[in-house]
């Protein structure tokens, strides 16, 4: 382990990653081998470098791929490895449950409408194995036109892009709008995926003030007056990570500064599709200034890496069209095609009704067992957002839950600013199966009880 340190730090991944990738490289070397002993968690934090937690989350995403095992008393040891049959099994292990993903669809029914879209759109497989237009034809853009009218969106087609997922979409949108050294503003608390794009791109992130409510609107106020910045990123519908909803008055008010400072407004609307009774997106109230991201992800599914986004006008339309050209050349045109089917015939609706059922069953699971601490949540979200007693750390709790598989994810990944982790995201989706989560939350319910006693 003498490398890791050079390892991990020129890997480019996130470190909790990378110490899994040492992890995996150095079982398939046969540098460690099956019964091998790991270090303990803070002796593998000073060797490289990193945290207690950074360690923590590696060793428990090296346990949900099968690779370790943890045994309390007796330490961390490498498994055995099964003979994996096909790529297939590889890719189950490498799932990330720390991931906000919506659970998987289980219905055999629904399961067949799926494999029955993906069959008709293999008939044209060659033809969408070549270059296509970077942003959809004309029938995915109707397609995406159709998804959109459910949040009551009607832009014109030369404003809607089909982009390569929400991720890869604000990537395009900023190097339209910002330069490295410029000003961003948005929530202080905020996806991470939006920091680590400010943060690629040479941006300064400012995180405004909330309340139960969202942003505050004379915060928005005089952080444009001091910043001069060039956009402001929201997610105002089941915020991740709180799961809060903007009401339509606070909409109201914030676009009305927006507007007097001509802000251009990128609305992440990841789960404006899941939750049935949203109020208007952004976009509504502001549409000349507002990039709107209607990501798949939450709403049929991740490996799709689409979203459904509209420019604040055609201009606008084809400089995220160059955006897209540069950093991702173009979106999928296999996973065009297959989401253009599955909004056609349906399909994505029944996705999306499966996904909302089975979200609120799990929330009910969740306000049942974890009683010993405090949580915000929604019925439609795929996680929750829990207070941490005083006397439990987050580190504590995270080693504690290593060998259970649920994504828990610190503040600090989601804060724009420096300070104590004093809450987690726990994550109720993904692969974990409905069967398994009243135990799994029953032991983070007891553990909690436990750190604090």
């Amino acid at each position: 382990m003498q490398n890791w340190p050079q390892r991990i730090k020129q890997s480019g991944r996130p470190r909790y990653l990378a110490i899994v990738d040492c992890i995996a490289q150095d079982m398939k070397d046969r540098v460690l081998l099956p019964g091998d002993q790991l270090p303990p968690q803070r002796q593998l934090a000073d060797i490289i470098g990193a945290n207690f937690t950074t360690v923590s989350r590696g060793y428990t995403e090296a346990i949900n791929r099968g690779l370790i095992a943890s045994h309390v008393g007796r330490g961390t040891f490498v498994l055995p490895q099964k003979t994996l049959s096909s790529s297939d099994e590889r890719r189950a292990l490498a799932n990330d449950l720390t991931m906000n993903a919506p659970p998987e669809p289980t219905d055999p029914e629904l399961l067949e409408r799926m494999r029955a879209g993906l069959s008709a759109v293999s008939d044209d497989l060659v033809h969408l194995l070549r270059y296509q237009d970077p942003i959809g034809g004309s029938v995915d853009k109707e397609a995406a036109s159709i998804w959109l009218s459910m949040r009551g969106l009607v832009p014109n087609l030369d404003r809607i892009a089909v982009t390569p997922g929400a991720h890869a979409t604000m990537l395009a949108i900023l190097t339209v709008l910002a330069r490295p050294g410029d000003c961003v503003l948005c929530e202080e608390i905020t996806y991470s995926g939006f920091k680590k794009i400010c943060a690629q791109l040479g941006l300064k992130l400012v995180g405004l003030p909330m309340d139960e409510h969202g942003i505050l609107p004379d915060a928005l106020e005089a952080a444009i007056q001091r910043h001069a910045p060039r956009a402001l990123y929201l997610n105002p519908t089941l915020h991740n990570p709180t799961t809060m909803i903007v009401p339509q008055d606070r909409r109201l008010e914030i676009a009305q500064v927006i507007k007097r400072h001509n802000l251009p407004l990128i609305e992440d609307d990841a789960y404006g599709f899941v939750l049935p009774d949203a109020p208007p997106p952004m976009a509504a109230s502001a549409p000349e200034l507002t990039w709107y991201i209607g990501g798949l992800a939450k709403c049929i599914g991740a490996g799709l890496r689409l979203a459904y986004s509209v420019a604040p006008n055609a201009r606008s339309g084809f400089a995220l069209e160059n955006g897209i050209r540069a950093t991702s050349v173009m979106s999928s045109p296999v996973s065009m095609a297959l989401a253009t089917r599955w909004v056609l015939d349906g399909t994505a609706d029944q996705i999306r009704r499966f996904i909302r059922k089975e979200t609120a069953q799990r929330q009910t699971i969740a306000s049942e067992i974890i009683t010993e601490a405090e949580f915000v949540s929604n019925p439609h979200a795929f996680n929750i957002w829990l207070r941490l007693p005083e006397s439990v750390t987050c580190a504590a709790l995270m080693a504690n839950m290593s060998n259970h598989e649920i994504g828990i994810t610190p503040e600090s990944g989601f804060r724009t600013a420096e300070g104590e982790d004093r809450f987690v995201r726990i994550c109720l989706g993904g692969r974990l199966p409905r069967e398994t989560l009243p135990r799994t939350l029953s032991h983070l319910n007891n553990q909690i009880w436990q750190l604090s006693h």
